[in-house]
């Protein structure tokens, strides 16, 4: 029971931080403000592998309550600092509150230009007068998400289509690229590497909740400056090889029987090297991108279809590893994941435009040049005497 109300609880922070970060930030740093969500939790899942280290060391009757117990206190912290949070601008356009939207966009902007701007650009995007000077006006017909189901699910337009499948695809990645296999069971990949003892186990797994903490603040800061694509393309190419290294490391231990020093180490750096390329990019990218490709109108319903893929791949890696560890071996499991690895890059470098620096409103227009039909008969033909 408990389980099932802190899901609903996750599963309403995994869909709302993202979109409401994405919804207040500025385009120039909204790739950093975005990721702070994922940031936040690997620093909690960090912290996590920390403080069970040393519950570990208590009795069993009290160490897993322990371990269980002490993250009431971060969702305390939570519900108190929600109350001080403004609301989204673009929420109080679409409600018709556009003075309110206007005050919050002040706060949140760099600028009062840049606040004018970005108001005007909403209030266009909700169907309302670009010049419209009153406070409150008649929220849009779409305002509470009517057709909005419809226009994603059964007639979407070219465009919208793209940017569905853009935003499923990429949190589909996530998990079908094997991070779950990492993070969940690296005890037991560390343990058929030839770790042995308690202690060096949760030490190993504390280095991995490391690495991939240390990586994704590093991203949060080069999302803005190097873009989303160009980071997901390096993420996802240094998974392939690190999967490739980790599968061909637990094969030749398993294979071999032996305590085989070098496919020990090969498997060890290969866990970390793989968290750091997913970290660098495909993790806090994913949010970061989901969140802000959709139109304002169908921001909330198409990140929450994202949400939903993501969270049931998260839910089938974790559960399906063992077993399909067991049909293939713990080496071949990785090699599948690796080929994974290699389909996602692909779709990424073929259905992912670049996003970097432009609004939310902008970005629309690059899912929409590239459906436009072909005008035909506008060719010019060149004479064949015609200089250059």
């Amino acid at each position: 029971t408990g389980r099932c109300t802190a899901g609903v609880g996750v599963g309403f922070a995994l869909m709302i931080a993202p979109v409401y970060s994405a919804e207040i930030s500025s385009p120039s740093s909204r790739g950093l403000l975005t990721s702070l969500p994922e940031l936040c939790i690997s620093f909690g899942i960090l912290l996590g592998y920390v403080s069970n280290y040393f519950f570990g060391k208590l009795t069993l009757r009290l160490g897993w309550r322990m371990m269980l117990g002490v993250a009431a206190i971060p969702s305390f912290a939570l519900a108190f600092g929600v109350l001080k949070m403004p609301e989204s601008p673009r929420w109080l356009v679409l409600q018709g509150r556009l003075s309110d939207a206007r005050k919050v966009l002040s706060l949140v902007s760099n600028t009062e230009e840049e606040a004018e701007s970005r108001f005007r650009d909403i209030k266009v995007a909700a169907g309302i007068d670009a010049n419209c000077i009153q406070d409150v006006v008649k929220p849009p017909s779409n305002s509470r998400g009517q057709g909005v189901w419809k226009e994603l699910l059964l007639r979407p337009t070219p465009t919208v289509r793209w940017i569905l499948i853009a935003a499923i695809g990429i949190h589909f990645f996530e998990h079908a690229t094997g991070i779950e296999a990492v993070i969940l069971y690296s005890p037991r990949i560390f343990k058929k590497a030839g770790v042995k003892g308690k202690d060096k186990l949760l030490l190993a797994t504390v280095g991995v909740g490391l690495t991939k903490t240390t990586f994704i603040l590093a991203a949060t800061f080069l999302l803005d400056k190097v873009g989303r694509r160009r980071l997901l393309l390096i993420s996802t190419g240094g998974m392939v090889v690190a999967l490739t290294a980790l599968g061909f490391g637990l094969t030749m231990v398993e294979r071999t029987g032996e305590k085989l020093l070098w496919a020990l180490s090969l498997c060890i750096a290969s866990t970390y090297i793989f968290v750091a390329f997913f970290s660098i990019g495909l993790a806090p990218v994913t949010w970061v991108y989901s969140a802000e490709i959709f139109p304002l109108k169908l921001r909330a319903q198409g990140v929450g279809i994202g949400v939903a893929v993501n969270r049931v791949m998260n839910a089938t890696v974790s559960i399906s590893f063992i077993s399909i560890y067991k049909a293939i071996t713990i080496g071949g499991s990785f090699f599948m994941f690796a080929g994974i690895a290699v389909v996602a890059w692909w779709f990424f470098f073929f259905l992912l435009p670049e996003t970097k620096g432009r609004s939310l409103e902008e970005i629309e227009t690059l899912f929409t040049r590239k459906t436009k039909p072909k005008k035909k008969g506008l060719e010019i033909q060149p004479r064949s005497n015609a200089k250059t």
